[in-house]
């Protein structure tokens, strides 16, 4: 079986949320069953000096964008023992930034174009083209308006992957044309309010759909989390799968993590140390039997924090507890979390900023992991305090209901604690039920043993792409 990954970044090279961890993690698992998978990327001007030194010019080749040709240079990569390939043009790519730009419509239609120009020049005739996210979405459709004649192409079949439906892709009725080179019995596939929507052609298209976890793809099929595709999606519910991400578990694994301040397996002793370390580094007072509660996210409000700043004041004011918050995002958030770690010094962190050594320092120190999002694809973050031991507190909503189970103190099975409704007050109940529950010892130890006992590799899901990928071949 052969695989060709198509996505708009990936770690280590290029990073900006979730989709980057999946892309670069969920490849070696697949090359682990037997795979010969490949990714290919833009060749952002960002992208790190130690990884740009070592690409290797591999061949040029001259995309079609609407009536003209731009230039496409291809570098190689083996990463991990994976083929990476880097699509090359300083017009579209040599930018500081990744999204957000004008002409992005034009960006990402040349990408798209130029995935499927550039595989007779890599010399890779894939059985899938795995497309992620809207950035890569109208590759099955290209591949069917412009390919499917040539025998190269002929028997190639797609799979997209949904991250997150509320980022679609959108652009003027003119980009069918004059971008993606395809007449108006296309338009259909794209159609959205008048408007080429690329989300809704990669879920039109492509011979699979999948999502990132089994309750986000039932949510995405009512009109709350399905903005504006959730009848479509209904309409391909018998091709539409969601599939839980994984964790890269050699990359995160506390007994071996070289980024934290005492490395541990179980041992919640040696766990606590961290939190000294990290007490002492933010300057916290320094206290081991504090609970420490802590986030790290985009600060945006998708996230659950307009729960968070409707309550936090009354838990810092009342409970005994520490909180460590660590992101960027929207500038009114920054500014709130600035000014409630002025007012509680002793009791609130607030780290705005990203910084990958000091969110694993984080997920080592902290007891609880606060995720009260209001829609959650699948998240990783909750799987990673997991991996570390970090309780998570959650919404019962997407990937977060699949990965995080309510702890019940009768039978002792769960490994973290839940909330349903999307209500301040119902999240901070469920946080300080944990809190309860840190503070009983015997309980905790079930808890925490539970969190550290679960499998967040990548080795299960893998196994059911390769079942999708076999399905949709034969």
């Amino acid at each position: 079986m052969k695989v060709l990954f198509a996505a708009a970044e990936a770690h280590p090279f290029v990073k900006t949320g979730g989709l980057a961890d999946v892309i670069g993690a969920l490849p070696k698992a697949l090359k682990g069953a037997g795979v010969d998978v490949r990714v290919i990327l833009p060749k952002y001007r960002g992208i790190p000096e130690k990884f740009t030194s070592q690409m290797e010019h591999v061949a040029v080749v001259d995309v079609p964008v609407g009536w003209r040709n731009q230039y496409c240079g291809i570098e190689q990569i083996i990463y991990d023992g994976i083929p990476v390939y880097f699509i090359d043009n300083e017009y579209y790519f040599g930018r500081d930034g990744i999204y957000g730009y004008l002409d992005d419509g034009e960006r990402f239609a040349f990408f798209n174009r130029a995935v499927l120009e550039c595989l007779p020049a890599i010399n890779f005739q894939p059985d899938v083209l795995h497309c992620h996210d809207w950035h890569a979405a109208v590759i099955p459709m290209l591949l069917q308006g412009h390919y499917r004649h040539d025998p190269f192409y002929s028997e190639m079949r797609t799979v997209f992957t949904i991250h997150n439906l509320l980022y679609q892709g959108v652009f003027p009725y003119s980009v069918l044309g004059e971008l993606l080179g395809l007449d108006d019995s296309y338009f259909n596939g794209v159609e959205y309010y008048g408007n080429v929507n690329y989300m809704k052609g990669g879920i039109v298209h492509s011979d699979h759909v999948t999502t990132v976890s089994p309750t986000y793809a039932e949510e995405i099929r009512t009109a709350y989390y399905g903005y504006g595709l959730d009848g479509l999606l209904s309409s391909r519910a018998d091709s539409l799968s969601g599939i839980v991400n994984g964790i890269d578990t050699k990359s995160y694994n506390p007994n071996s993590d070289p980024q934290i301040f005492t490395r541990y397996r179980s041992n919640l002793a040696k766990k606590a140390e961290n939190k000294l370390g990290l007490q002492q580094e933010l300057g916290l007072p320094v206290a081991p039997y504090i609970p420490m509660v802590a986030m790290v996210t985009r600060l945006v409000d998708s996230k659950g924090l307009d729960l968070l700043t409707r309550v936090l004041d009354e838990l810092l004011y009342y409970d005994d507890i520490q909180f460590v918050l660590l992101g960027t995002g929207d500038e009114s958030y920054e500014r709130w979390f600035r000014e409630a770690a002025w007012r509680y010094p002793t009791k609130l962190s607030s780290q705005i900023l990203f910084n990958d050594a000091l969110s694993r320092k984080i997920y080592a120190a902290s007891d609880l992991f606060l995720m009260p999002s209001k829609f959650e694809p699948c998240g990783i973050s909750q799987l990673l305090a997991l991996r570390y031991g970090s309780i998570p507190v959650v919404r019962e909503t997407g990937g977060l209901n699949d990965t995080v189970h309510a702890y019940n103190e009768e039978t002792g099975e769960g490994n973290g604690f839940t909330f349903k409704d999307y209500n301040a007050h119902d999240m901070m109940h469920t946080l300080r039920r944990a809190v309860s529950f840190y503070r009983k010892p015997e309980h905790w130890k079930k808890v925490t043993k539970n969190a550290f006992a679960g499998d967040y590799s990548w080795n299960v899901s893998a196994q059911q792409y390769i079942d999708i990928y076999n399905k949709i071949t034969q």
